[in-house]
């Protein structure tokens, strides 16, 4: 063979390889990312109240999904905070006296491989009363503008907006968690809070917070808009952790309420938070404020460096990584924070080095 085909020959077989390495590479990464352990089951206490005909149609009346004795969850789900949002439901379900009466609503995109989601949350949890809801990303993609962390721009963030459509009619009252935080406490003394008359949401609120932070000086500057504020006393709240009434929601049309501030802001830049900020402008000052244990917040520092925090303080019932670093980031990157030694116990992840035989 001559010099110069030997050396094409060979330029083409070592291009292969490293072509075949990459893609054994991106199949072992995603065996590794799998691994997730099956989680202990967890029984009702004997005072818990009975749901009958767990085993109906999801859809059916007399099913649990539809009791309003049952602990109704919602969490969104990907495949990127998987391990997140598994840490969650280990933690709820730990941590509750009742966990056989928790239904957990899984909001996911509807381009995501819905099968493989089912499958890894059925694995881990046999016996998990949960549902699968696909949110069509388009309802909600052309209303989004870009914020000051790409991450927060995700439309999956936007979903918690929409669950009164999504979740079947017969869910009144839910209790929303992001995938970044953890319970130590049982759910059902939050998803218990009162209401009132008239509210829609519950959360912890920060009325020491700089309120006027979270909106531009255009908002500020233009009476139309910051006058909406007007006979109101808002204060921030995170919408990482709400209590919700589904039919109040449903019967005030609130999701169109916070499309119509998305508009504006498409049209002039009021606020630079992502999906955070109308809800704030809906509802600040008209929420039932919840006891600050029920969400220890921040945890993952700012939006930009991700530093090390400290809890706040008082009693904790809920920890919650908001911001860019996130305990299943930092740890496996060996450079954790000292609370994600916090998180670590409710990880399923197996390991990130042994393959399946």
């Amino acid at each position: 063979m001559p010099k110069s085909q030997l050396l094409h020959f060979l330029h083409v077989l070592a291009f292969n390889v490293f072509a075949i390495a990459a893609v054994i590479a991106t199949v072992t990464a995603a065996t590794v990312t799998l691994q997730l352990k099956e989680a202990p089951q967890f029984y009702n206490s004997p005072d818990c109240p009975s749901i009958t005909n767990i085993e109906d149609d999801p859809n059916g009346e007399s099913s649990i999904f539809c009791s309003d004795q049952a602990v109704h969850v919602a969490v969104t789900l990907d495949s990127a905070y998987i391990r997140g949002s598994m840490a969650v439901i280990l933690s709820v379900l730990q941590h509750s006296s009742c966990p056989q009466n928790i239904v957990f609503h899984f909001v996911t995109s509807a381009a995501a491989n819905v099968s493989f989601l089912h499958a890894t949350i059925s694995s881990s949890f046999p016996y998990l009363n949960f549902q699968i809801y696909p949110f069509d990303d388009a309802s909600v993609s052309r209303l989004i503008s870009t914020s000051i962390r790409s991450a927060l721009d995700c439309p999956l963030n936007y979903a918690r907006s929409y669950l009164a459509n999504l979740l079947p009619l017969c869910v009144t009252r839910v209790v929303y968690l992001d995938s970044d935080l953890i319970l130590v406490d049982d759910i059902a003394k939050l998803a218990a809070t009162p209401l009132g008359d008239n509210s829609v949401l519950a959360a912890p609120q920060y009325c020491n917070a700089n309120f006027t932070s979270y909106f531009t000086t255009t908002f500020w500057s233009n009476p139309s808009l910051s006058l909406t504020f007007a006979n109101r006393k808002p204060c921030y709240f995170n919408t990482g952790v709400m209590v919700m009434d589904l039919d109040r929601w449903r019967n005030g049309d609130y999701t169109t309420k916070i499309e119509e501030w998305m508009e504006i802001q498409k049209q002039m830049r009021i606020y630079e938070l992502g999906s955070l900020p109308p809800f704030l402008l809906v509802f600040a000052g008209n929420i039932v404020p919840v006891d600050h244990r029920w969400n220890q917040h921040g945890l993952g520092g700012d939006n930009f460096r991700g530093l090390c925090r400290n809890l706040h303080p008082g009693p904790v019932s809920l920890l919650h990584w908001s911001g860019k670093g996130k305990p299943w980031a930092r740890l496996d990157a060996n450079r954790p924070c000292p609370l994600d030694a916090l998180w670590a116990p409710y990880d399923l992840l197996q390991t990130p080095f042994v393959l399946d035989s």
